[in-house]
């Protein structure tokens, strides 16, 4: 006679097995569903974007230049990394989809202030895409873990875009994501309008991990990395926790500008409100 624990082991495996298979099956198919494109609103699939947005979103990463292996900012005339010039990353890598500039930057802004939800599936789907096209692998066992949000910030969304991207992207890459991992130290202040150096200040013991975590490999998740002082701190939260090896995967990357903050990153921002606006009145 058949050891009962053995077959409720197989049938766990077999049930996990079944559910997998179906969710990439309902994946597929949804992706095949004819869709108005996020941003031109032409011809395109899966509530994603058309062929010709998809390139224009996705160009600014090949031809800015070369490329911080370290953190993916493109480097300076003198062949350096603005950011990790002033410090030695504790991350071991970023991945980043996009750079924080348009039109990608109004995928963001759809999604964090005009709340338009279903685009943390489709920015998560191009971050799945770099991942995949990254020139390193993964390791099976990462866990993603999203960076929190403030109360504030909570309270004024309602939602955490990085946690609902890194949902989206765990179902795509078949990995877990464990939001759990990462709390909230205290709630510091808005880094909108931080120069970076005021930033890395600002991200000083503004994270804690509550558990240990010995050998872990974590991927942290976030929709914008500006200076990466944030993917830092939080490295070095983890990796105090007992982490291996600590990743950073992001949509968009800020690339630097006079000032220290991307010097683009204001003008994007009142371009995308008012063009948000604009939606919002023909929505009338």
């Amino acid at each position: 006679m058949a050891d009962p624990s053995s077959l409720c082991e197989w049938g766990h495996t077999l049930g996990v097995g079944l559910w997998r298979r179906l969710s990439v099956a309902c994946r597929k198919a949804k992706a095949r569903v004819p869709t108005a494109c996020v941003l031109c609103q032409g011809d395109a699939k899966g509530g994603g974007l058309c062929l010709h947005c998809h390139a224009a979103v996705v160009a600014s990463m090949g031809g800015s230049g070369l490329r911080c292996q370290r953190c993916c900012l493109v480097l300076d005339a003198h062949g350096q990394c603005p950011d990790c010039a002033l410090r030695e990353p504790v991350f071991e890598r970023v991945v980043a989809a996009v750079d924080y500039a348009p039109p990608a930057d109004l995928l963001i802004h759809y999604l964090k202030s005009g709340r338009r939800f279903t685009c943390a599936g489709m920015l998560a789907s191009l971050l799945a895409d770099a991942v995949r096209q990254a020139p390193f692998v993964l390791p099976r066992n990462v866990v993603l873990v999203p960076v929190p949000a403030s109360k504030a910030s909570l309270l004024e969304r309602g939602f955490n875009p990085a946690a609902e991207i890194a949902r989206a992207l765990g179902v795509q890459l078949d990995v877990a994501c464990r939001p759990g991992l990462l709390q909230r130290a205290q709630e510091g202040v808005r880094q909108t309008r931080l120069t970076r150096s005021e930033r890395a200040r600002s991200v000083l013991s503004l994270y804690r991990c509550p558990v240990r975590l010995d050998g872990a490999v974590i991927a942290v998740v976030d929709d914008v990395m500006t200076t990466g002082n944030t993917m830092h701190s939080i490295a070095q939260e983890f990796k105090a926790a007992g982490a291996e090896q600590v990743y950073g995967l992001v949509v968009a990357r800020t690339p630097v500008g006079r000032g220290g903050v991307s010097s683009a990153q204001a003008h994007n921002t009142r371009y995308a409100t008012r063009h948000l606006e604009r939606q919002g009145d023909k929505n009338v």
